[in-house]
């Protein structure tokens, strides 16, 4: 039988490549799964670059959440057109008001005679990134400030809908993150030790579970949420809500250390680590948490939208977060009117954001999954 050139070739390229899966590592295996499940890798981006308008929300933001002209309350989108007679001219066109005779409700219509120019690296609203640092350089806004600009349209006190949703993202992201740390730390403690000790302490850290997942969850945020003093500052509530939306969703994390734990703890490391007198924390530490930190990490990717929808529905019926502070929960509390939703439909952009970054982190998680079993 006769061998090709080609076929020498092809036993070259898959013997090295079978060399090279032998002596890669965990994080190498999952990221070459992981880069070939193209939708998570996109969903991925996406998530990376909400998180990134987040963190520098005021420069990405045109103005400033406390802004408003309330000469222009409600006043629909504007579209941003990059050429005007053919010439680059970024600009948005005008408003025209007109007063309803029968409702005497002020409409909007677009002013095609005037066009408002728009510019990057514009000059605009004062701010403080982060709170620290002093400026009012902006991405993009209006080149002669006081202008309209409602990319995204203005709200019932002609607020900018486009720049309040940027900043929303920051309190709406952060919450889940926040809580995240709050119940992967419960997670991780209790379950570890209820699967490391095992006996009286298992038992009686499971049956605290079992009553815990037993409540329903919704009831509990609300009645937990309803009693924090209206009066609070609005940082304190903050993390009371992050506190509130971790209280319960701690639970599932702590069922899945434990089985794990039960199946490591009787492995040859472990026994070993054991019997040279490492202590339980550093055990859970040092040698059992690596060893499916995969798993850890694709939990929490699909864990964070949970908490953001509970910020989100929580703050929607007024028990969460309240207005100065600005989420995606806070903005949607004008949309509780079919009315308005029906002439202002541009109010549930924040709707849209939940959306697409829930959806996003399902399919990241879904990638981080599969990838986190590269065999």
């Amino acid at each position: 039988m006769e061998h090709t050139a080609n076929d020498t070739l092809d036993f070259h390229e898959t013997t090295e490549e079978s060399l090279k899966l032998e002596v890669a590592s965990q994080w190498q295996l999952m990221w070459w799964k992981f880069r070939k499940h193209k939708l998570a890798v996109i969903s991925g981006i996406i998530v990376i670059l909400f998180y990134v308008v987040a963190l520098f929300c005021e420069f990405f933001s045109p103005t400033v959440p406390t802004t408003y002209l309330d000469v222009y309350a409600t006043a629909p989108p504007q579209r941003l057109r990059l050429f005007l007679d053919g010439k680059w001219f970024p600009h948005v066109t005008g408003y025209r008001g007109e007063r309803d005779p029968v409702s005497f409700r002020k409409t909007w219509e677009i002013d095609y005679s005037t066009y408002i120019p728009v510019g990057l690296f514009v000059h605009g609203d004062p701010y403080k990134l982060w709170g620290l640092i002093p400026g009012d350089l902006h991405l993009i806004g209006p080149k002669n400030p006081g202008d309209p600009f409602y990319l995204m349209g203005a709200d019932m006190i002609g607020r900018d809908v486009f720049g309040r949703l940027i900043y929303s993202s920051r309190i709406s992201l952060t919450v889940g993150l926040v809580g995240m740390v709050i119940s992967l730390s419960f997670g991780i403690l209790l379950g570890g030790i209820s699967g490391l000790v095992g006996g009286a302490v298992d038992n009686i850290i499971q049956r605290i579970i079992e009553i815990l997942m037993s409540i329903p969850t919704l009831p509990v945020w609300l009645s937990l949420a309803a009693v924090v003093p209206i009066d609070w500052p609005a940082l304190r509530v903050y993390f009371m809500i992050s506190i509130i939306l971790s209280l319960i969703s701690w639970t599932g994390m702590a069922r899945v250390v434990r089985s794990k734990f039960l199946a490591l703890r009787e492995e040859d490391f472990v026994m070993a680590a054991m019997l040279d007198g490492c202590s339980r924390g550093r055990l859970i530490m040092r040698h059992m948490l690596p060893s499916f930190l995969s798993h850890i990490i694709a939990s929490i990717t699909l864990w964070i939208p949970g908490l953001i929808l509970g910020e989100t529905a929580l703050s929607f019926l007024g028990l969460g977060l309240r207005p100065p502070v600005v989420s995606w929960g806070v903005m949607l509390q004008d949309t509780q009117k079919v009315a308005v939703i029906a002439r202002y439909p541009w109010l549930l952009a924040p709707g849209g954001a939940v959306f697409i970054i829930v959806l996003t982190l399902n399919f990241l998680g879904d990638g981080l999954r599969d990838a986190a079993d590269p065999y």
